[in-house]
């Protein structure tokens, strides 16, 4: 496969997973994919912000999850984020430093 093919598949796949968690599975809180994969919404944002600024391309974090989520975050949260419990708030600590780190938040 030349580098260019693979490009675009690789692409393709991360416009399907985001189409898949933003439109497909709105009811999966970002809180639960950390605490079982490590990342969530949030991560696939930040990591978007990344690529954007080693090209030089200046972008923040709140205008990458708006472009990542197709909304800003207040939008997202009123619309499909729920309360999670204590439990789930612990594990989060826990899965957020060991995947993303103490400074990443």
């Amino acid at each position: 496969m030349d580098p260019q093919t693979q490009i675009e598949l690789e692409a393709a796949a991360f416009r399907t997973l985001r189409e898949h968690l933003m439109e497909k599975r709105t009811d999966v809180q970002n809180i639960d994919m950390m605490n079982l994969t490590g990342f969530c919404r949030n991560c696939l944002s930040r990591w978007y912000q990344e690529a954007a600024n080693e090209r030089g391309i200046e972008m923040d974090k709140n205008t990458a999850r708006e472009i990542y989520y197709g909304m800003t975050m207040d939008e997202w949260k009123a619309n499909y984020q729920t309360d999670a419990s204590a439990e789930k708030q612990a594990a989060f600590k826990v899965a957020f430093a060991e995947n993303v780190g103490e400074n990443k938040a």
